[in-house]
């Protein structure tokens, strides 16, 4: 890992390759200079063109078509939002002073499999707060850790503290529906608790040139087992299509953990290290640069399947029941 964090430290050096290039801020310039830093510097060309056919010369063409140098900044937004949307990636987006361009079907079309009443009351009034972890007992004696956001930092003694409230129970539930990602040391810290060796949990690549293929040979990502306390008992990740990013990483790590559980519905993705670069007219570009892979070498860009495939029902929501949290509750009592 201190491999990939010194390449992340030197992305704001080859962001001045980016724009070497100059064009004109005009609705042309911009579209073109968009167009480019994409094709130089965003890194799952290949994997999407063999999973939909993406092709980007042709997208070029379809939206250069739509591009009047009489239209408005907000026209020239929309256009733009749209070519980028035909990269299928939550990572691209555009940032204006007026709009957010963003491609969030990834989760937006399929169904939420959560209730946020539901989980105000199986957590009740009086859970713990642990730095960014919400925490208590259920019945049946299982831990339950509610985690919203891996941008909320984690110490080592809140862990520490959460592992002891609930190192009597039979199991534990770490809940990550609706976490869209944040910082992946957070992933990665709370991942070493459940490993009691070095562990391989993936690979990733970073650029070498502009060229659409130019990039390094796979690097190993390993997680090294915390020198805290770990949890040696069955553990239960609940997981949605809003989990993203630092989040979906999370869960490819804990599927090399002999004692993690997956539950619930197929993640988000969101595989790839964001960069970020600015067109002619100021607005900020973010994009993916560097690819992440699993332990056996394939992309989780597209997200990640559970082990067990478990939808919350309108039966048990009508009886104030989370399905999944029941689900995983009745692994963990087995």
């Amino acid at each position: 890992m201190r491999r990939l964090l010194y390449l992340l430290c030197l992305l704001p050096f080859f962001a001045a390759c980016v724009d070497e290039e100059q064009f004109d801020n005009s609705p042309q310039g911009n579209f073109e200079a968009l167009w480019k830093i994409i094709d130089e510097h965003y890194c799952f060309f290949d994997y999407k063109q063999q999973a939909y056919g993406l092709d980007w010369d042709a997208v070029k063409v379809k939206y250069a078509a739509r591009i009047d140098d009489n239209m408005t900044s907000k026209q020239l937004f929309e256009v733009l939002t749209a070519m980028l949307s035909e990269l299928r990636d939550g990572h691209v987006n555009i940032t204006t002073a007026f709009d957010y361009g963003r491609y969030w079907a990834w989760y937006e079309n399929y169904p939420a499999n959560y209730n946020d009443s539901l989980i105000r009351r199986y957590m009740g009034t009086d859970y713990k707060i642990a730095s960014g972890l919400d925490y208590r007992l259920l019945d049946r004696n299982i831990g339950y850790i509610r985690y919203e956001s891996f941008q909320d930092a984690m110490g080592d003694g809140n862990l520490d503290e959460v592992m002891m409230e609930c190192i009597l129970c039979r199991g534990l539930i770490i809940d990550i529906r609706n976490n869209g990602g944040g910082n992946l040391t957070n992933a990665e810290k709370l991942a070493a608790r459940f490993c009691n060796e070095k562990t391989l949990v993936g690979y990733y690549q970073h650029k070498t040139g502009p060229g659409r293929h130019d990039f390094s040979k796979m690097e190993a990502r390993y997680i090294e087992p915390s020198s805290n306390i770990r949890w040696q008992k069955p553990v239960v990740i609940l997981t949605n299509r809003h989990v993203y990013s630092a989040a979906n990483e999370f869960v490819m790590y804990m599927k090399q953990m002999p004692q993690a559980i997956i539950v619930g519905d197929h993640t988000g993705g969101g595989a790839g290290m964001p960069f970020s670069s600015s067109l002619p007219n100021g607005w900020n570009v973010r994009f993916s640069a560097v690819p992440m892979y699993d332990a056996n070498q394939q992309s989780c860009e597209f997200g990640i399947e559970p082990d067990h495939l478990v939808e919350l029902t309108d039966e048990d929501v009508a009886k104030g029941r989370d399905t999944l949290i029941e689900y995983a509750c009745d692994l963990l009592t087995k």
